[in-house]
């Protein structure tokens, strides 16, 4: 299999022609890795299913491990829930875009939602014109990659597209949080400290 291409962004001028082929690949079924402020992830269509095969087959993931859905704006999360709950609309408010993911009480059982903070990112997700899953740019049980060079040695030629924006701002993975209930559940640690979010 060919390596992947390596398109090389500067964060501060985006270049749109490099986001829309990357975006191309999505639409295509392919797989994307692409840089957040945390570290990279691995994007693919979520709405294709054997793009999410090949995806847990590289990432080495059981299919019945949930991912969460990567967006570009707030408004996309109302498209999958009857109604944001206040608590969650209150940390979206706060820590979104940027290092939180939050899983809520959807349609069909429950979602998790992230919006990253980086400006690649955004204009990515927005270019590819469909919902996308992205989890570390890793196979399982590794540790997430911070820059492109990272990305190639975890993956390889596992992915079509690499989007180099250089390395990722914070170098950690997002906190994940459920809001289900009314309560906040703090599901794994991560950039944002737990008592950060506990104060909200």
């Amino acid at each position: 299999m060919p390596q992947p291409v390596i398109l090389k962004v500067n964060p501060s001028a985006v270049d749109p022609a490099a986001i829309q082929q990357a975006a191309d690949h999505i639409r295509r079924g392919g797989l994307v890795a692409f840089p957040t402020e945390t570290v990279y992830g691995l994007a693919a269509d979520a709405n294709n299913p054997k793009a999410i095969e090949r995806l847990n087959r590289v990432k080495g993931r059981p299919p019945e491990k949930p991912y969460s859905l990567h967006v570009h704006s707030a408004a996309q999360v109302r498209e999958y829930l009857d109604q944001v709950p206040p608590m969650a609309q209150r940390l979206m408010d706060k820590f979104w875009p940027g290092p939180l993911t939050i899983v809520l009480p959807a349609r069909t059982g429950t979602l998790g939602f992230r919006l990253p903070q980086h400006p690649v990112a955004q204009a990515f997700l927005q270019a590819c014109g469909t919902p996308v899953v992205a989890p570390s740019a890793n196979r399982s049980g590794f540790p997430p990659p911070t820059d492109s060079k990272e990305v190639l040695e975890a993956l390889g030629d596992a992915c079509e597209c690499l989007l180099d924006a250089g390395p990722t701002p914070l170098g950690r993975e997002s906190t994940v949080v459920s809001v289900v209930d009314g309560r906040l559940h703090i599901l794994r640690e991560g950039a944002i400290p737990a008592a950060t979010l506990e104060a909200v």
